[in-house]
């Protein structure tokens, strides 16, 4: 029982890895791409809304289905189309095209944040549930490392197109590693799908439940500006870095493995401390970091840069598992899925409209620190819908 927990627990981590290093390779490949395709940074931020977009059309849809039927086969096909989708971005010739592959990958990754954390929280105690997911959603932070320090090697050893490839083929190995490694269940641990009507009649009375709590508005809002101010970083901060600082692009790319170094420490530091603490303080502090991290990264220069990536990193990382769980401390364990997949749509709307306003402003200011600025407004946003959550006691209608 013991290696089949961490058998899951630890694909469930890899897969995290694989899809945050997917989706923030595309800032750290953006430099060498803007030329190459002769595109604008708007254009680029519409690339990047195509991976969006339909990540957000599927991922309330996955979720409810991990809940229902067997997660193994949902997270194999997807996390193999999410390498696919990859594969193909090494071959655009337009922004038309690029878009339309980036789109696909946005449908694989679409299992694979839903999904895989209520996932995890069926395998993992509720004493131990903030160390647990912290654990698992670390693979997110290394994913983004590994964007900004390995993508990079692979940039400067061939082109850009080869680091699409190199993330395509992983892709395929760890859907194959999926499908020997998952398991929906523990033994010990009832299916609801597998009574006749259960997982149907719990879901219908959780999305009930849901849509008439302020609760699930608040939470949700909150995630949808955390995910405005996150992405606006991700996508430009290297190339705010190499056009406007005049840094090599191998020290612009570094600045990403700050955040993914940040993130880890904030996820082992913050998420075991939120078992003690609650999640909704986690957050609030997390809040903080995004805002404040935006705000000095677009006034800061050399190697003050890079330390407040890291900070801002801190809050980053923090924050993903943090929501994960909330899904479970104030709502439903059993439909954690489909709870997650239904913030993700206010997540999504976040990040798709943020790297086009970012880029917008940015070709039409000049210059990306308006962008960052407007990032920050989207952490003092998230703040302030998450204080009133403070004073609201952990519920759950299982």
């Amino acid at each position: 029982m013991m290696k089949r927990h961490v058998g899951v627990l630890s694909t469930c981590l890899l897969i995290i890895f694989l899809h945050y290093a997917l989706r923030y390779s595309y800032g750290t490949l953006l430099p060498e791409m803007l030329p190459s395709l002769s595109i604008s940074k708007a254009q680029a931020g519409i690339i990047y809304f195509s991976y969006f977009i339909a990540y957000t059309a599927f991922a309330p849809i996955l979720g409810l289905l991990s809940d229902r039927y067997d997660v193994r086969i949902i997270l194999t096909l997807f996390v193999a189309l999410m390498g696919a989708g990859a594969f193909l971005m090494a071959y655009p010739r337009s922004q038309l095209q690029a878009s339309l592959f980036f789109a696909v990958a946005g449908v694989g990754c679409s299992a694979c944040w839903a999904p895989v954390m209520g996932l995890a929280q069926r395998w993992t105690s509720d004493k131990h549930r903030g160390m647990s997911l912290a654990f698992v959603d670390a693979g997110s932070s290394l994913g983004v490392m590994a964007a900004g320090a390995i993508i990079p090697l692979i940039v400067v050893a061939y082109d850009w197109r080869a680091g699409w490839m190199s993330l395509g083929v992983l892709g395929f190995v760890v859907a194959i590693l999926s499908f020997f490694l998952i398991q929906s269940h523990p033994k010990t641990q009832s299916n609801p799908a597998a009574k006749p009507g259960g997982a149907e009649r719990r879901v219908d009375t959780t999305y009930k439940t849901l849509l008439g709590d302020k609760h699930f508005w608040l939470i949700g809002l909150a995630y949808l500006f955390t995910g405005f101010a996150i992405i606006v970083p991700f996508t430009f901060l290297s190339t705010y870095a190499v056009q406007e600082l005049s840094f090599p692009y191998e020290s612009a790319t570094r600045l990403i493995t700050m955040i993914g170094a940040g993130g880890i420490a904030g996820k082992l530091i913050l998420g075991p401390v939120s078992d003690k603490w609650g999640r909704i303080k986690i957050l609030v502090i997390s809040a903080i970091l995004i805002a404040g991290g935006n705000l000095a990264i677009a006034y800061s220069r050399g190697w003050v840069l890079t330390a407040f990536s890291f900070i801002f990193g801190l809050g980053y990382g923090a924050c993903w598992s943090m929501y994960a769980a909330c899904a479970s401390d104030f709502f439903s364990k059993q439909a954690a899925g489909s709870i997650i997949g239904l913030w993700t749509v206010y997540l999504g709307i976040g990040t798709m409209i943020s790297p086009i306003i970012a880029g917008w402003i940015a070709d039409t200011t000049g210059t990306l620190i308006w962008s960052f600025l407007i990032a920050m407004s989207g952490g003092i946003a998230s703040l302030l819908l998450l204080l009133p959550m403070l004073k609201v006691p952990q519920i759950s209608f299982d």
